[in-house]
């Protein structure tokens, strides 16, 4: 199951889950990109989202509005949902209206490789090479990873720091697969402090010593934190 989390309020673009991408709510766009994979529910604390879903056909459910991230809401949603513990879930942010199916169905391929070896995972997300200048803006998280292709740390900040300035950095896609059982065991750890800092929920798990596996994808989506962002990805996919 896919599983969309959209809050409607946002400190650096209020609404934009709800804003026009070509025609259609932003969220609306991102559920249509990925509707032919797997089923798809929309997970909200606002009624005009689950509104704004239910109008376009896909299935909605009410939360808190006081989860501290998006895997917290989806894990709510889930219950709510009464999803199996074995489930796949993916986790995509509704800020991804561009996202390719690929690159989901891409995630999809992990977390079942990482159920039939028993693997010891958390969750598994994605990131593509960015050049330099992409790896300058904040709002464009960073991820360094192992020679296994686990996650080591993600940072808003440029990371690894090159003394060449040759390097290519990888930029981290906002999207998280989890079986349903190890979504629940990520929503029962503690928040962490670096999570707090870099307002980024994926490093309450490395905070906790839990394993993400990242996989390389090439896309061109990416989350649209800003109404910048939103000019400049309606006209790269105009």
């Amino acid at each position: 199951m896919i599983i969309i989390p959209a809050r409607l309020a946002s400190s650096r673009f209020p609404g934009k889950v709800l804003a026009d991408i070509n025609g259609l709510p932003m969220v609306i766009a991102t559920a249509k990109r990925v509707e032919e994979i797997d089923e798809v529910a929309i997970a909200t604390d606002a009624p005009e989202v689950a509104e704004v879903a239910e109008r376009y056909g896909f299935k909605a459910v009410m939360t808190s509005p006081d989860h501290k991230s998006g895997t917290d809401r989806i894990n709510e949603a889930a219950k709510a949902l009464e999803v199996d513990a074995d489930e796949i879930i993916v986790n995509v942010q509704a800020d991804e209206p561009f996202i390719e199916p690929e690159v989901v169905e891409s995630l999809y391929g992990r977390v079942r490789e990482s159920v039939e070896r028993v693997e010891s995972l958390m969750m598994v997300s994605c990131y593509k090479k960015i050049p330099p200048a992409f790896a300058d803006d904040p709002n464009h998280v960073k991820v360094i990873v192992d020679h296994e292709g686990y996650a080591i740390y993600f940072s808003r900040s440029k990371i690894p720091y090159d003394r060449e300035e040759h390097l290519d950095y990888f930029g981290h896609l906002g999207i998280y697969g989890f079986t349903k059982r190890s979504l629940e065991k990520f929503c029962t750890l503690g928040t962490s402090p670096l999570e707090d800092i870099e307002k980024l929920e994926q490093l309450r798990a490395l905070y906790h010593g839990q394993k993400i596996a990242m996989v390389e994808v090439e896309s061109r989506s990416f989350g649209i934190d800003t109404k910048e962002d939103l000019e400049k990805a309606l006209k790269i996919f105009a």
